[in-house]
């Protein structure tokens, strides 16, 4: 039986190191799953690991890809598909790290099947979104389909706040006259591992704590000269993210450098926050504290693969 040890939690909790460790143990190879550490123009501010670090594992999906380049969560799915069927062959235990809990999903369950959606849809919504802004979005999802905007709006309300989630709704909703919500779960995806999730976790105060120090060694690493070397593409999606955000609005002269730190500061605790809400709502999740001797964790993922 082929397994997937896979560990998740908060930025910063120290997810990287216990990858190491176990992969050292088991003798495999990590998958990244952290969407912002795909691009390689973009190293100090999405904290990927330091070059000793990826020395001490084999690591795949970090930097390969450029910021020029359209990436999706389905394209991921797929690449880390083929990935592990590769890597089972060596090895029946492999590793899969990072925070983004929709990638997490998109290689442990897979995505349900739409149907392709006529282009000029597409765009009409999104000439009205340019116009209208995610207000039009709203309004159109609860009308199409009330049942998903008022989930949305109790387990995911930040969701609503995401035009290109949102935009996706819409189209499917307009482009097949039936709601999104009546092609969730009708896809059943087979996986060829049984998934060992891992996550850690601190008290608020700690993880905060541990945020507010990664964002001030982030500086001291040259994350402004990071920023300003990405500045002239800042339109770009992949950085439409925290860290860099913040940084663009100072090089435009609209806040202090000190202003945009704390505001770095804030929105990376705001992000750790709805990690924690999404990988809380995942199932047989083995909880640690982050300061758990390493040990302990391996000695617990030893006793499911021996069962």
């Amino acid at each position: 039986m082929n397994y997937l040890i896979t560990i998740i939690g908060p930025t910063a909790i120290g997810k990287t190191a216990l990858s190491i460790a176990l992969a050292q143990h088991f003798g495999c190879e990590i998958l990244s799953c952290d969407s912002r550490q795909f691009f390689k123009e973009m190293k100090i501010g999405t904290a990927v690991p330091k070059d000793e670090e990826l020395a001490a594992a084999t690591h795949h999906f970090i930097q390969n890809k450029t910021i020029f380049e359209s990436y999706s969560v389905g394209d991921f799915e797929q690449e880390a598909l083929a990935k592990l069927k590769e890597l089972f062959q060596k090895n029946n235990v492999q590793i899969m790290v990072g925070g983004s809990g929709l990638y997490v999903d998109a290689v442990l369950k897979g995505f349900d099947e739409f149907p392709d959606i006529n282009a000029s849809i597409r765009t009409e919504i999104n000439a009205k979104y340019d116009i209208l802004g995610i207000e039009y979005l709203q309004d159109q999802l609860q009308n199409l389909d009330s049942e998903y905007f008022t989930k949305l709006s109790t387990e995911n309300p930040q969701t609503l706040q995401n035009p290109q989630r949102m935009k996706r709704f819409v189209e499917v909703c307009l482009g097949t006259g039936k709601p999104y919500s009546s092609f969730i779960g009708k896809r059943k995806n087979i996986r060829n591992f049984t998934p060992i999730l891992i996550g850690l976790e601190a008290d608020r105060d700690k993880m905060y704590e541990r945020i507010n120090q990664r964002v001030d060694l982030m500086l001291n690493e040259g994350l402004l000269e990071e920023a300003k070397n990405l500045y002239p593409n800042k339109q770009l999606n992949a950085l439409q993210t925290v860290g860099y955000r913040e940084l663009f609005d100072y090089l435009d002269g609209k806040t202090t450098l000190d202003f945009a730190i704390e505001q770095i500061k804030m929105n990376t605790r705001r992000f750790a926050k709805r990690q924690i809400t999404w990988f809380k709502r995942t199932e047989n999740v083995l909880w640690f504290d982050y300061l758990t001797n390493k040990k302990e964790i391996i000695q617990s993922i030893e006793n499911i693969t021996q069962e």
